[in-house]
């Protein structure tokens, strides 16, 4: 019972990505109870950890399972993904640096309220999803290894070495700065959309357009990297 905030809270996170009704939402948070049950079960008070910290793993990673399961995913909003990830890594070669949202719309030959509207469907994508993963990447890290990596307390073991961790934080220090800001808020602090827009004095689907736009910049870049 103590715990069982963390879940709604996670699931609040992850349901502004989705479009999922209130059903789906209440389904989500049962899912999550699940998770938190499996977290109580098997976690080890001996170990290093905090319990949060661990029970915040398995809830995230049983309730993906389930969306993974559901393929709510159209393939369409992957081609505009697609689209999106090749637009802005062809301008950052060319301009040397991150483009900024009118210059993107601009190489995309679309309006900006048209660019926007590709930001926010497919905001639902995750920074790494299977699809950018190689086959043999796939074969050995299965959903089973992450959660015994998080059961041993060395999920971070699993994406690659030291060099790979340092490249996805020079890209993330590389990313304009609002961008970073927003990431910094949202993924370090766990501050929501709209508490990061009050900081920031922009409206909430300001800031979900800053955090779309540095998610696929990172996308566009991360799975150029050796896992």
């Amino acid at each position: 019972m103590e715990y069982a905030p963390l879940v709604k809270n996670i699931v609040g996170r992850m349901v502004y990505k989705l479009p999922i009704d209130v059903a789906d939402r209440e389904d989500l948070i049962n899912v999550g109870i699940i998770g938190l049950m499996e977290a109580l079960n098997k976690f080890d008070r001996n170990r290093n950890i905090q319990f949060g910290t661990y029970a915040r793993f398995r809830i995230r990673g049983t309730i993906l399972d389930e969306l993974r399961a559901r393929d709510w995913l159209p393939r369409s909003i992957r081609h505009k993904d697609n689209n999106l990830k090749k637009a802005l890594d062809t301008l950052r070669k060319t301009l040397g640096r991150p483009p900024d949202e009118y210059e993107v719309a601009d190489h995309m030959g679309i309006t900006l309220e048209q660019y926007f509207k590709l930001l926010k469907d497919t905001k639902g994508i995750s920074l790494i999803s299977r699809e950018d993963l190689t086959s043999d990447y796939i074969e050995t890290h299965r959903i089973s290894d992450v959660m015994g990596a998080v059961d041993r307390g060395n999920p971070l073991d699993l994406i690659g070495g030291e060099e790979f961790r340092s490249r996805l934080k020079k890209l993330i220090d590389e990313l304009p700065g609002k961008e970073k800001l927003v990431v910094s808020l949202y993924y370090y602090d766990e501050m929501t959309m709209k508490e990061i827009g009050k900081i920031l004095d922009l409206t909430e689907s300001r800031v979900c357009q800053l955090h779309t736009q540095a998610v696929l910049r990172l996308r566009s870049s991360v799975t150029k990297i050796e896992l």
